[in-house]
């Protein structure tokens, strides 16, 4: 017997192999084999009887991995859907979707437990010191009962440890995990129109269809799909949720286990411990998990029982994967559910314009909230401050000031939002007006003064400050424009009594770091952040939140910046006044009378859309076209031209429904030392396109590229 097998290789074929104990039952099985001096895991994807190979070079395949069983049919379809769609070979999809353990020949770990407190455990919790608020968290929990690792993990930071030096000691002990039934805790009563979101979206659970739940913010649409999921549980199906943030998977995650007991819960991102991913990922498998929580390579979790399949945010340009293979999780969501035939829920305040287009248009189905779910809890007013009229002050205008210091008097909280960490984003030399660029990108280096560095926000080059200008030697070199840590300093020196922090990527360096800062979020006076804190956050004291350096998404050369611009700042304007308190948001800008900044202030997602969606018909930009971008890479920008130009003298010939553009440089052109180029296609059938696609990109594999890095990047949203 012959097996096919796909490796992860940049070669767009299967690799046959002799295999005498095969049978049909080991498709979708690993299997050990050679590649040339290596010995590669691949995925048997098809079994033969005949090999184009001949049999005196037909290498035979070392052991096929049966310990994990076989990836079922639907999880192999939608391998291959990804693979023909973003034209990359199968073998590459197949890495990506399994865990790295998985991807070797290791041996699998031993299946999850849980974990109990011993009597020893018990006795120390009463003797611990109230000091040790980490120990006495992680073991309190477990005197309510036994929980995972990933749930004590995330009661302290240092969880992981904590559990395993408990363990040593003897306060903690493993226990063979158990299976029990998922209840669902009704903790909220809820509104009519959440009442009818619910009723029309149960009405589809049968079936394959696309709703979109369209609700401002704190119109409780989690607590929709909470009760969408506890009826699916009910039914002994699987569910797959979304989120586009590491950030939100543990409060998400804590969340489902108060309203789930009983539920399995697994939750898959990219910043978990190797082991923990892949134990969960075997009971996501196995058919054990019944909600599987995670980023966009949680979309390829095998799930036997599926049931229902729930996009959070799912405007979010996260969920596009920017390396490798570049798929498009929310999309391989809705392939997802129309081959396991369960109906897909995405959700946003905000929805990406192509799904606004599709419900609007009837593609989707679209269930509209339009009012918060907490009594009293109306929009907040959106204001904006023209600072033409009213000059910054180190960046932050008088009325945000005086709105910051009327809202530490009423004992309110308040979010000043920068998307711009470190401390100023350029250093410069005002005398001969040199300015520190990154010398392997281009871009500006970033100044981080609490460290004493500058940093390449793309490349992650860092470098000391200079001591003086390396053009004309003048040593007062200036920081200009501001950053997150900035504000902080210029904040702190205004308000010295407020309790302030910082929350972005710099302060959130590890998981358990990110959770504390969260943790201690709740009781700042002021909030600093970046979009860490622009999504799914709720603060009951709230009542402020101040946009800086609005008008940066304005004028690009990207036709989906006004969108960005519009969602981003629409889920800032979110945090504010969800409580009983009222909220306000105030903006500054130097362009008040902009459209977007209008409908922002009528909060008229609506208008916004379809103005925009006129617009892109109009320019002949998406949902109304199709793109790819075919892209290239190397040290010498001519060479990285030559390889597109050769490219397009290739590319398929005779149709007009097709547009092909000149090569032309990316907008960041050098990256990491390499310049980088493209070519850009264009169709307003997707049909067509993907079998342009498929024709050229099978000629561009069999092409030379020497001294060149390509690929294609289909949907592409950054160009």
């Amino acid at each position: 017997m012959i097996v096919r097998v796909a490796l992860d290789v940049p070669l767009p074929k299967l690799f046959d192999y002799r295999a005498e104990d095969a049978t049909r039952a080991d498709i979708g099985c690993r299997v050990l084999v050679p590649f040339g001096k290596k010995r590669l895991v691949g995925l048997i994807v098809e079994l033969a009887t005949e090999s184009e190979v001949p049999a005196s070079r037909l290498r035979a395949a070392e052991r096929i991995l049966r310990e994990v069983a076989p990836l079922r049919r639907e999880w192999m379809e939608l391998a291959k859907f990804c693979s023909n769609y973003y034209r990359r070979p199968l073998g590459e999809v197949v890495a990506a979707a399994l865990p790295s353990r998985l991807r070797s020949a290791r041996p699998i770990p031993d299946a999850p437990r849980d974990y109990a407190l011993t009597p020893a455990g018990a006795d120390a919790l009463a003797a611990i010191p109230s000091r040790h608020r980490r120990l006495r968290a992680l073991l309190s929990r477990l005197a309510k009962g036994r929980a995972s690792a990933s749930e004590l993990a995330a009661q302290a930071k240092g969880g992981r440890n904590l559990l395993r030096r408990s363990i040593e000691t003897g306060w903690i002990a493993s226990i063979e995990l158990e299976r029990s039934e998922p209840r669902f805790v009704h903790a909220h009563e809820l509104t009519s129109e959440q009442r009818q979101a619910i009723s029309i979206l149960r009405g589809g659970l049968e079936k394959f269809r696309v709703s979109l739940l369209f609700g401002v913010t704190g119109s409780g649409k989690t607590e929709i799909y909470l009760q969408l999921i506890a009826e699916v549980l009910a039914r002994s199906k699987q569910v797959l949720i979304l989120v586009p943030e590491i950030a939100l998977t543990p409060a998400l995650e804590a969340a489902f286990r108060d309203r789930f007991p009983g539920a399995c819960i697994v939750t898959q991102t990219s910043a978990m411990p190797e082991l923990e991913r892949v134990r969960g990922w075997l009971l996501a498998h196995n058919g054990r998990a019944d909600i599987v929580l995670g980023t966009r390579l949680a979309v390829f979790a095998p799930l036997p029982r599926l049931g229902l399949v729930v996009v959070d945010e799912e405007q979010d340009a996260s969920f596009k994967q920017r390396e490798g293979v570049r798929y498009s999780a929310r999309d391989l969501a809705i392939t997802r559910g129309q081959i396991a035939g369960v109906p897909v829920v995405l959700c946003s305040a905000t929805p990406s314009l192509e799904s606004f287009q599709h419900a609007t248009s009837g593609k989707y189905e679209l269930v509209p909230l339009t009012r918060r779910a907490i009594d009293r809890a109306a929009l907040p007013a959106i204001r904006l401050i023209d600072t033409r009229v009213h000059p910054s002050q180190e960046g932050i205008v008088p009325p945000l000031l005086e709105a910051l210091a009327a809202r530490l008097a009423r004992g309110e909280q308040s979010l000043v939002f920068l998307n711009r960490r470190g401390y100023a984003p350029a250093l410069a030399c005002p005398a001969c007006g040199w300015v520190k660029g990154c010398r392997r990108c281009s871009a500006n280096m970033v100044v981080h003064l609490a460290v004493q560095r500058l940093n390449c926000h793309h490349c992650g080059l860092t470098e000391g400050i200079p001591r003086a200008c390396p053009e004309c030697g003048n040593p007062d070199l200036q920081a200009f424009g501001r950053g997150t840590q900035r504000i902080e300093l210029v904040l702190g020196e205004r308000f010295p009594q407020a309790r302030i922090l910082r929350v972005d990527s710099d302060s959130a360096r590890a998981k358990s770091g990110l959770e504390d800062l969260l943790e201690r979020a709740t009781h700042a006076d002021i909030l600093i952040g970046t979009q860490i804190l622009a999504k799914g956050h709720h603060f009951e004291r709230l009542t402020l939140a101040g946009v800086l350096n609005a008008d940066s998404g304005l004028f690009s050369s990207d036709y989906r910046a006004s969108e960005r611009t519009f969602a981003q700042l629409q889920q800032v304007a979110g945090r504010a006044g969800r409580a009983n308190l009222p909220g306000e948001v105030l903006i500054q800008t130097r362009y008040p009378e902009h459209p977007l900044y209008q409908s922002l202030v009528r909060h008229d997602y609506r208008g916004f859309a379809r103005s925009v969606l006129a617009e892109r018909r109009e320019a002949g930009f998406p949902p109304f076209v199709f793109e790819a971008a075919l892209r290239a890479e190397s040290h010498d920008a001519l060479r990285a031209q030559r390889f597109l130009r050769s490219a397009i003298d290739q590319s398929p010939r005779g149709s007009a429904s097709i547009t092909v553009f000149d090569p032309a440089p990316m907008s960041l052109a050098r990256l990491a030392g390499m310049e980088r180029a493209q070519v850009l296609v264009q169709s307003r059938s997707r049909s067509r396109l993907q079998a342009f696609l498929a024709e050229w990109s099978d000629s561009l594999y069999r092409t030379p590229a020497h001294g060149v890095r390509w690929h294609l990047d289909v949907d592409p949203i950054e160009f």
